[in-house]
């Protein structure tokens, strides 16, 4: 008999996961039911937006183990499984307590949430093994035997869009056997909360807006391919708030506020095929549309509204 998924605490993931996380309230919902029901789980959307964080919380919540997996293509099936060490081999065989389980390995035999991230640039003999898991619950290890999955073990696996570079198509076969969560870009509110609890300065509410409003512009701008997460936010309030003290100044100046945010968006945002512009001058645009205007200066409220004139920079 194949052993069966137990049951993980569905109101205490919720709790945690709403602690920890700002706002994501349908999704926290639906992944502390769907892992309380034993169910696999396919996470879905770009990177940056809170995946990671909200799955942390949710293990935390239920009081097993995160095992996290990086996704791609180097990962192979001995990576992700585990290997006989090769040095003990030579003198004792194959024997178990020569085996170095990998994370698969470690989550199944503990109980762990294993986590996955960016699925689908993992190679196709790596998802075969996940997919023989998510069927049997246990793995067959040559040499080793047979792993059973202790009940709490659960399988999350997180995909970045389909057309994004070096990602491919996913087996139907994962989809049927998983259950899909879809994740976008949080609300300008969630996401400027989200940059005021990481800014160790309570009084820069009106640069973190403007940071938002320019990161939120990035993923509608028609020279960029690819926007930036709410990471980029993060840090250019942070580099701001850095440079502005290394430069004597009590506020980041406009020029302080360009250089940050050149350094903290530029490597995170794909310029469209053909665009006439280099990336630093679309940032440098953008920043620039978000500055505010001479009435508005006493309000904080920058220039362009949200995804309008900042995103035609």
């Amino acid at each position: 008999m194949l052993p069966r998924a137990g049951v993980l605490p569905a109101r205490g993931m919720l709790d945690s996961a709403r602690a920890a996380v700002v706002g994501r309230h349908t999704e926290s919902e639906v992944l502390a039911a769907a892992l309380a029901s034993g169910r696999s789980i396919l996470l879905e959307g770009p990177p940056g937006t809170g995946k990671t964080t909200l799955l942390r919380a949710l293990a935390e919540g239920a009081g097993v183990g995160f095992e996290l997996v990086e996704g791609n293509a180097e990962l192979s099936p001995t990576r992700l499984v585990g290997h006989h060490d090769p040095s003990r081999v030579l003198t004792e065989d194959y024997r178990p307590e020569n085996f170095v389980p990998g994370p698969l390995v470690r989550a199944l035999q503990s109980g762990s949430l294993l986590y996955v991230e960016e699925l689908n640039r993992v190679p196709e003999e790596t998802l075969n093994v996940l997919l023989g898991v998510l069927s049997e619950r246990r793995l067959h290890v040559p040499r080793l035997g047979v792993v059973d999955a202790v009940s709490t073990f659960r399988l999350v696996a997180a995909m970045n869009p389909s057309d994004g570079v070096g990602t491919g198509r996913i087996t139907p076969a994962l989809y049927d056997r998983s259950c899909r969560v879809a994740f976008d870009h949080q609300s300008a509110d969630e996401e400027l909360a989200i940059v005021e609890r990481g800014s160790a300065d309570e009084h820069a509410e009106a640069f973190a807006r403007r940071a938002v409003e320019a990161v939120r512009a990035t993923r509608s701008h028609p020279d960029l391919r690819l926007g930036s997460s709410v990471r980029g936010a993060l840090d250019l309030v942070a580099l701001a708030s850095s440079l502005a003290a290394l430069r004597g100044e009590a506020q980041p100046s406009e020029d302080t506020g360009a250089d940050a945010a050149r350094a903290a968006l530029t490597g995170r945002v794909v310029l469209v095929e053909g665009s006439p512009r280099t990336v630093e001058e679309v940032v440098t645009a953008i920043w620039a549309a978000t500055a505010p205007r001479p009435d508005d200066a006493g309000s904080g409220s920058s220039g362009a509204p949200e995804g309008d004139g900042a995103g035609k920079a």
